[in-house]
């Protein structure tokens, strides 16, 4: 699996909220590929190239992960345990972007080593501004791991 730096993956099963997050990425000059898993077990079977994502080089290793805590089935702390906790995939920049503003999903989030908590903002302009910087820092500013070592 070869990591594609300027790819990311949104698990969110909200539709309106992954749309806006892609739009607001878009938005930002962004025009790598942008995936969009629904839940925590399509996220798991993308990631570790399972059932329709079975194919890597149609679905690649993203550079960057978005990640809603409050999914549907598998939740997105235990994706985010799966994803830490694999050799490959542990490189990867997990940011946990979510509406809960929990203690308790804070500290699980970073002892389980998130790269960043991000809450979602109610209105629609503190949305994409949060979005786009996300996007500025992650994947202008910030330099990606190797994942080859």
């Amino acid at each position: 699996m070869d990591l594609e730096p300027y790819n990311i993956l949104i698990v969110e099963d909200e539709e309106a909220h992954a749309a806006l997050t892609e739009r607001a990425i878009r938005k930002a000059g962004h025009t790598n590929r942008i995936d969009i898993v629904r839940d925590g077990e399509e996220a798991l079977d993308y990631l570790f190239t399972r059932g329709k994502y079975a194919e890597p080089s149609q679905f690649p290793t993203p550079g960057l992960i978005l990640l809603d805590i409050k999914l549907p089935g598998i939740d997105g702390i235990e994706v985010l345990k799966q994803i830490k906790n694999d050799p490959h995939l542990k490189k990867v920049p997990v940011i946990m972007l979510t509406t809960s503003k929990r203690e308790e999903d804070i500290a699980s989030s970073y002892l389980n080593y998130a790269n960043s908590y991000l809450t979602k903002p109610v209105g629609f302009k503190e949305f994409e501004a949060k979005v786009m910087q996300v996007n500025a820092y992650w994947m202008e500013t910030n330099e990606p791991p190797v994942v080859n070592e």
